[in-house]
């Protein structure tokens, strides 16, 4: 056994089914190794793009992504997915090749610091050595998930990568974690309990962190036995059934919104948060929570943030608090909370904010797209005026249906993403909402999409500009400078990749396009030829 086929069965041994990247010489052993192992690799076009597919892989799985590249430019290019992860909280594993050490002192092609280069963006950078590569394989991953998740670096020489294995070294399994929670007559829980039981304007600000581990059951059993509404980040979408009276959906982009939903904050007398880190938040919310309110966090980790006071913290995993929190509440009525209507009011006029304010636009995009799918549906969106607007509108059913970067806010993001999640084998129909610059940024992957047999639609809201920057110069009383961009004909690019490619104006030819391209077998992509203009006071 080589060194790398014992690396390639520790990640197997850590529930590391899938691998992206673009590979070089040095990492060839390393990439035979993961397909002897029963680690499917997918050859992207861009080492960026290979780490958010990671991104997207360990979404829906829960598993640690893995991102394999060469040394000096291959990694070098991955830094900004690297830095996404480290943002979005993403366990995610970087094997990279480097030069062997006999020549490093004297050679210096391709050279660089990997550790250097990544010291802001990893956990930890490791390199390889012969006794206990599988030990610091294990090591890497231990810390990667470990709350808060991120990513670290390995470094492999080819040399030792093809090296015998010394004779005592074997795969190294994970321990059995087991992670003991509050009892619900725990006196901190009843302490909890009992001031929820007392509050008369509670209000639930739930994150991704709530939506990843596992607790949509026991967070939609707290809302509804005790009556309190839920506002969740963008990344925690669906984290409660969005078209549940309690829910106010999504937060944080949006001016709009905020109006209504962070005067309902102002009103409360209790707030609880869940899983929620401030970095899927943006400004606005910096000390939006009344000094007459009680702050209770319940976190798997201590956030880093300055963002508001916190009055308690409850730390633990989540779905065994919520469930003792439950408990301790009990099953009898909760008193009388907000005044009437008052919730119901708030989702009204979230409502009549972000209803179509014409026959065609990206408001009646999105909710034809909305119409059109199943709730089995998983759908990923790109940075830019797209996503505020969709974040807004889309009412998801369940948690991680909506994929995004939210903390980093990186643009070119949602088609690698629905790869990555369709290559971990999400069921149902995968949608990549997308803009013109996201898309130009990560057309190459359409050939990644091709090659890997992949059906993803694409849908690309075309308005021939950076969008949400020409309003953001609008606002500062700017000229629009730089925004532009001319329209490309993206309907014959997915078709000279292979797939199928539509140009639509009308909501008539969206319905007809998405039913097409979801009955499909291969990949399809719908570009929506829309007036950049719409998103003028849309949010």
């Amino acid at each position: 056994m080589r060194i790398a086929d014992l690396i390639a069965q520790t990640l197997s041994a850590h529930g590391v089914r899938h691998a992206f990247g673009m590979p070089g010489g040095e990492v060839v052993t390393m990439l035979d190794a993961l397909n002897a192992a029963g680690i499917a690799f997918t050859l992207a076009r861009n080492e960026t793009a290979a780490a958010m597919m990671a991104a997207g892989a360990s979404a829906v799985t829960g598993a640690p992504g893995l991102l394999l590249t060469t040394l000096g430019p291959g990694l070098a290019n991955a830094v900004n997915g690297i830095a996404d992860a480290q943002q979005e909280q993403v366990p995610l594993l970087i094997i990279s090749g480097i030069v062997e050490h006999g020549v490093r002192g004297r050679y210096t092609h391709q050279i660089l610091d990997h550790a250097a280069l990544l010291r802001p963006l990893v956990k930890a950078s490791f390199e390889i050595a012969a006794e206990g590569a599988a030990e610091t394989i294990a090591r890497a991953l231990a810390l990667a998930v470990r709350a808060p998740a991120g990513p670290v670096h390995i470094d492999l020489s080819p040399a030792l990568a093809a090296q015998d294995a010394p004779a005592a070294s074997h795969p190294v399994k994970p321990p059995v974690r087991l992670h003991p929670v509050p009892a619900g007559d725990d006196p901190i829980m009843r302490a909890v309990a009992d001031k929820i039981a007392h509050s008369r304007h509670p209000i639930i600000l739930a994150g991704f962190e709530a939506a990843r581990c596992g607790a949509a059951a026991a967070m939609t059993l707290l809302m509804d036995q005790q009556r309190i509404p839920v506002i969740t980040t963008y990344k925690a979408k669906g984290l409660v059934p969005e078209d549940h009276p309690l829910s106010l959906g999504g937060a944080g982009l949006s001016p709009k919104a905020d109006t209504l939903l962070l005067d309902l904050i102002a009103k409360a007398d209790l707030i609880l948060t869940i899983g929620y880190d401030p970095i899927e938040m943006r400004v606005g919310w910096c000390d939006a929570f009344p000094a007459t309110a009680q702050v209770i966090d319940l976190t798997a980790y201590p956030a880093d943030h300055g963002m508001h006071r916190i009055d308690q913290q409850v730390i633990g995993p989540l779905p065994g608090t919520i469930a003792a929190l439950n408990w301790a509440l009990g099953k009898s009525a909760p008193p009388p909370r907000w005044a009437a209507g008052q919730v119901g009011t708030t989702r009204a006029a979230l409502h009549t904010f972000f209803a179509p304010p014409t026959a065609w636009g990206p408001h009646a995009v999105f909710a034809a797209l909305h119409a059109a799918l199943p709730e089995s549906a998983t759908v990923t969106v790109d940075s830019g005026a797209h996503r505020i607007l969709f974040s807004q509108m889309w009412q998801a059913q369940r948690p991680l249906s909506v994929l995004q970067s939210a903390g980093f806010c990186t643009m070119g993001a949602a088609l690698p993403l629905a790869i990555g999640a369709a290559r971990a084998g999400v069921p149902g129909p995968i949608i990549a909402i997308m803009g013109d610059g996201g898309l130009e940024m990560t057309l190459g992957e359409l050939g990644t999409v091709r090659d890997a047999g992949l059906k993803v639609v694409v849908l690309v809201v075309q308005d021939v500009s950076l969008a949400l920057i020409a309003l953001k110069q609008a606002q500062a009383g700017l000229a629009p400078a730089g925004v532009a961009m001319g329209r490309t004909d993206y309907a014959a690019l997915a078709r000279a990749f292979g797939g199928a490619g539509e140009t639509v104006d009308s909501v008539e030819a969206l319905r007809a396009a998405l039913g097409r391209a979801i009955a499909a077998d291969g990949f399809s992509l719908i570009a929506a030829a829309v007036d950049a203009n719409a998103y003028r006071g849309a949010f």
